[in-house]
Parts: C-alpha cells; sequence; structure tokens
C-alpha cells in the first residue's frame, strides 16, 4: 500500500464513516437506555398508558424472546446471535463506503446493542437477561426503542439497496 494522497483521503474517508457509524450507534443505545431506565422508574407492567388510543401506549414488559417472545425459550443462544450480528456490524461499519451505510450500520448496530445489554445485564441472570419493553402497539406486541431504531437502520438499508448506493 502506497502513501499516495488518493490513499489517504481513503483511509480518512473511511475512518469518517466509521466514527459516524459509531456515534449514531452511541446515541441509539444512549438513547435506548435512557428510555429503558425510564419506563423501568415510571410504568407498570399492568397499566397501560394510552398514546395513540388503543394504537399505540406505553405499558411495561419483559421479553425473553424476540419479536413476539419468539424464542422465549433459547434466551442464551438469541445472545449469542445478538453478539455475533453486534460484530458483524462493528466489521461492516469499518467497511462503509458512504455517509447513507455508515448511518444504517449505525443504527442497527445501535439498536442490537441496546438490546443485547439488556440480555447481558438484565434479570434473570448474565446471558439470559429479558429485555425491557414498554411500546405497547395495540394488542400485537410491545417493544422498545432499540427496536425502533434497528427497523429504521433496516428500513434505510432497503433504501440504499433499491437505490443502488453501494455499501
Amino acid at each position: 500500500m502506497t502513501n499516495s494522497p488518493r490513499h489517504a483521503t481513503t483511509r480518512q474517508g473511511r475512518a469518517r464513516r466509521f466514527l459516524l457509524a459509531g456515534a449514531v450507534a452511541a446515541v441509539a443505545v444512549l438513547v435506548d437506555q435512557g428510555t429503558k431506565s425510564l419506563a423501568l422508574a415510571q410504568l407498570s407492567e399492568h397499566d397501560r398508558i394510552p398514546i395513540l388510543g388503543d394504537w399505540l401506549g406505553l405499558q411495561l414488559a419483559f421479553n425473553p424472546g424476540t419479536v413476539m417472545s419468539l424464542g422465549a425459550d433459547v434466551t442464551w443462544l438469541l445472545t449469542v446471535v445478538a453478539a455475533a450480528a453486534s460484530i458483524a456490524l462493528l466489521i461492516a461499519a469499518t467497511r462503509a463506503r458512504t455517509a447513507g451505510w455508515a448511518v444504517a450500520i449505525g443504527l442497527v448496530l445501535g439498536g442490537a446493542v441496546g438490546n443485547l445489554l439488556d440480555r447481558l445485564l438484565a434479570p434473570p441472570g448474565f446471558g439470559r437477561g429479558h429485555v425491557t419493553d414498554f411500546l405497547a402497539y395495540g394488542n400485537l406486541f410491545i417493544g422498545n426503542l432499540a427496536d425502533v431504531v434497528l427497523g429504521v437502520g433496516v428500513g434505510l438499508g432497503i433504501l440504499l439497496c433499491f437505490r443502488k448506493v453501494r455499501t
């Protein structure tokens, strides 16, 4: 590898995009964990606070599984998968070729790490922790901001794919 200005710009650009992905992920994790702390302090598992009628409300829940509690019996496996996905996303962040992809990867990474922290640190124990949820979507399921951020990141990635923006 040479030290030409072109290579330096490429390295600097990759470093900036990696830092962008990391900053987006860090903000997502901080907001997710902060809102979960508020939910733990202010909400009840038994009472729902309506925001948009019956469509959206606030209610505390603890989820050992994924969406709609799928995989509730294998929380440890979900923890391993989430950790592996987080590592893969961190590697992907080093390879992002555009700011758009850096943001998309950062959002997905932030959502994954937000829920991974719950699995690692929340009761009932290390690697088996239940994810704190509080956004009640009608009678369908209860989620959290990590789920929302992850979904937005995936949506942005799909949009970038359709626009044929290179990773």
